[in-house]
């Protein structure tokens, strides 16, 4: 009973907090001249991934470093198979030129410069130092480059410009502050039964764990996508791959280091097949159609089922 509670508890306050999350980002975007894209792929992609830097944070200090591996690799390969896939099945993603030309490509070449570092079987605290440093580079230069090009005020969100801004941070704030805890009931429920169940630690922090800590993201993007707002949806999903690996792996290998010995080349190929697939299909008509969703979540769920048994 207790985890059934932590469990529909956890969804229901991520559900609620992304809603907030949601909608203060976008009202803040216009306000302040930054196009939604851009605010998915700082801001919320920054709010989204915390549970991730907390539970990788929280590993590396019990020397787990297995978990907090783990559940970067799950987390990116659910953020795209996952993640867009829900949204585009609720709605059809449109994507931007600028999410073809620079932010899917640039995902891909973080993702196989991650696997470049891992292949001797550990992420050092240098290499660490390197993916941090990148990661502020990244949040510097969308910025400046969108306020520089200007914003694209989408019809689906120009009303949201009338809210005032101080009820638009509010809004962020609460939704950040229901996310975080949102997230910790549905693992403290979520690792539970996987224990139960005589997972490995691996394998808890690929699937159960990454699950988890991806619920915001999850969450983010189907409101976002019921919402009409696109670039959001897609911008958190590209977003959070970007900074689980620059900003939570780089910053729990720059204070701790983490050991990549247990982690299989299949899981690593898979994240870099999910990273390199997400191109082709954003390329067919510059949408995410709702057949391509399908095909996303069933092939995701494949993935799952093979890694559980």
């Amino acid at each position: 009973m207790i985890t059934a509670i932590q469990l529909l508890g956890g969804v229901l306050m991520l559900y609620i907090g992304a809603e907030f999350l949601v909608r203060g980002a976008a009202a803040l975007a216009l306000r302040v001249g930054i196009s939604a894209l851009v605010v998915g792929l700082t801001v919320i992609s920054f709010g989204t991934s915390a549970p991730e830097l907390v539970v990788s944070f929280d590993a590396a200090m019990k020397y787990d470093s297995a978990i907090a591996l783990g559940n970067v690799v799950g987390s990116n390969i659910a953020n795209i198979a996952l993640v867009l896939g829900l949204a585009a099945i609720i709605k059809p993603l449109h994507v931007e030129l600028q999410v073809i030309r620079r932010e899917a490509p640039l995902m891909l070449v973080i993702t196989l410069l991650l696997c470049a570092m891992l292949w001797n079987g550990e992420l050092a605290q240098w290499e660490g130092g390197l993916l941090f440093a990148a990661i502020i580079a990244y949040a510097v230069f969308s910025v400046y480059w969108s306020r520089k090009t200007g914003r694209d005020d989408d019809a689906s969100v120009r009303s949201l410009n009338k809210q005032r801004w101080w009820l638009s941070a509010l809004s962020v704030v609460i939704g950040l502050v229901l996310l975080l805890p949102g997230a910790h009931l549905f693992l403290m429920g979520a690792v539970t039964v996987a224990e139960r169940m005589g997972l490995s630690t691996f394998v808890i922090g690929l699937t159960v764990v990454a699950i988890g800590t991806s619920l915001p993201e999850i969450a983010a993007s189907v409101v976002a996508a019921f919402r009409g707002e696109g670039d959001l949806a897609i911008g958190n999903a590209i977003g959070s791959n970007v900074f689980n690996i620059l900003f939570i792996l780089g910053i729990t290998a720059l204070v701790f280091g983490i050991d990549a010995s247990g982690i299989s080349m299949l899981d690593f190929a898979v994240m870099v097949g999910v990273a390199a697939i997400s191109l082709p299909i954003m390329r067919t008509g510059f949408v995410i159609s709702r057949w391509e969703g399908v095909l996303l979540v069933a092939g995701y769920a494949a993935y799952i089922v093979y890694q559980l048994n």
